[in-house]
């Protein structure tokens, strides 16, 4: 176990502070945002695995391992190297997989920029819910492009553009009543940051990748109040931290607003929330 790819070349991947998990956050990702929110983009996206003997996984921006135990089951004796930036994650991916009998692992914590793979190590390179920023994705997908190998398969999943569309609403609403030009435009940037499914597809492909597809379902998530909205961890551990760097929010006072917007206009009723997923998957060519 623990037995790394041979070779010591580093690809690049941005950091950020959306991705920042603290000490009491792993546990609570693992127990409460992987069943209800991540769970959407690992089920179809293991189901486009294409099944490989022998197979070698990287899974880039592991968190806490997930889905390890459904990637066994797709890729039956499949070793796995997953690297994140936060320790506490890695440290709980790493509990996690010595409970899993026979499961050969190797689960990095990463430096800001870093990979430390060698070029073709892997059959397969995943990623579940990279960030929205274009920059940060382009490097994502460059490093998949370097470490995947010759046949080899990428697949990556996350909100498509569309997704979040009610609390962007909502923010809209707030811009006007309170005539904050700078958060309209802040607005309409961040939704143009998710990309849609054609241009997701281009970005594989320009890569390297072939017999590029993207699989696009919509799914909802529901909260019956806006404080729970904002209590809920896969808010708090997920789309927070990611709106307020996308936003370039210097406060939280638009968040409060729709807070307040949602318990008046569905005081009857769930408030439900939009999540566009999309896997996209290539091959690369012999």
């Amino acid at each position: 176990m623990n037995k790394a790819p041979p070779g010591t070349k580093t690809g690049e991947i941005a950091a950020s502070p959306a991705r920042f998990l603290g000490p009491d956050d792993a546990a609570v990702f693992e127990t409460s945002v992987v069943p209800r929110y991540l769970s959407l983009f690992a089920e179809r996206l293991l189901e486009l695995i294409v099944p490989t003997e022998d197979a070698r996984v990287c899974h880039l921006h592991c968190r806490t391992g997930y889905p390890d135990r459904d990637l066994l089951k797709k890729l039956p004796n499949a070793h796995v190297y997953g690297c994140d930036n936060s320790v506490h994650a890695i440290e709980l991916a790493r509990a996690k997989a010595k409970t899993i009998p026979g499961f050969v692992h190797d689960y990095r914590v990463i430096d800001a920029f870093t990979t430390p793979f060698p070029a073709g190590a892997f059959s397969h390179g995943i990623s579940l819910h990279p960030l929205a920023a274009p920059a940060e994705r382009k490097r994502m997908l460059e490093e998949l492009a370097r470490i995947v190998a010759p046949r080899g398969q990428a697949l990556v999943a996350m909100p498509l553009r569309g997704s979040f569309l009610e609390i962007a609403d909502l923010l809209r609403e707030c811009a006007l009543k309170n005539e904050l030009t700078e958060l309209t435009n802040a607005v309409e940037a961040a939704v143009q940051l998710r990309p849609t499914d054609e241009l997701f597809k281009r970005e594989l492909e320009a890569v390297g990748f072939d017999y590029v597809e993207v699989d696009v379902r919509t799914r909802t998530l529901s909260f019956e109040s806006g404080r729970q909205l904002f209590e809920d961890p896969a808010t708090r551990l997920m789309l927070l931290p990611e709106f307020r760097v996308n936003l370039h929010m210097p406060d939280d006072r638009p968040f409060s607003y729709v807070r307040e917007a949602i318990d008046k206009y569905w005081s009857d009723g769930a408030f439900e929330l939009t999540v566009n997923v999309g896997v996209v998957t290539g091959r690369r060519k012999p």
